[in-house]
């Protein structure tokens, strides 16, 4: 599994935007929020605009972006037990985000953001304390951050994500991460 990131890594890193018009790539570290778990989790991510103003009003507009993303949890969790000792997780995600920004991106420009999407995990547990029940996952988060650069080209953000799966099977114990996330524009 690991090799098979470390392919899809290097794909996403060196793929030449033009040929898939991907309008930006990201890169995200998240540290769950939880008492009885310590998940790191490290993203890297691909985007594609929308192009398109959904609602505007007043010099700001809803729009959004598509966000394909390859993930890898990593639990140092005190809470480990041999049965979940070997507890890291790959992920594979896919999140249609909505942001509320200005029209005209010029200086320092504030954005908003929420999301619902779709991740996939490779196990249904991340330790003893921590169990999905499946590898089908919700990932919704809220978010802030500031773009900025000649073009708004640079992008840092917070995200509050919590992914669970809804409910369609238990163990549903979910997680929740606080997310630093990097991005850049093309």
């Amino acid at each position: 599994m690991r090799r098979f990131l470390s392919v899809v890594a290097t794909v996403l890193l060196f793929a030449s935007p033009s040929a898939f018009a991907v309008d930006g790539y990201s890169f995200e570290y998240g540290k769950s929020d939880s008492s009885n778990s310590s998940v790191d989790m490290y993203r890297l991510g691909m985007l594609w605009d929308w192009d398109k103003k959904l609602v505007e009003f007043g010099g700001w507009h809803v729009g959004g972006f598509w966000d394909v993303s390859l993930g890898f949890w990593d639990n140092k969790s005190p809470f480990q037990t041999p049965t979940y000792s070997a507890s890291s997780i790959a992920e594979i995600g896919l999140t249609p985000t909505f942001r509320l920004q200005q029209n005209t991106i010029s200086g320092i420009s504030p954005y908003a953001e929420l999301a619902v999407g779709f991740h996939f995990l490779s196990k249904t547990y991340v330790g003893a304390q921590r169990q999905f029940g499946s590898s089908f996952q919700f990932g919704d988060h809220i978010g802030a951050g500031i773009r900025f650069g000649d073009k708004g080209q640079y992008d840092i953000g917070y995200r509050y994500q919590h992914l669970s799966n809804g409910g369609l099977k238990g163990p549903n114990q979910g997680i929740n991460y606080n997310i630093i996330r990097l991005q850049y524009r093309f």
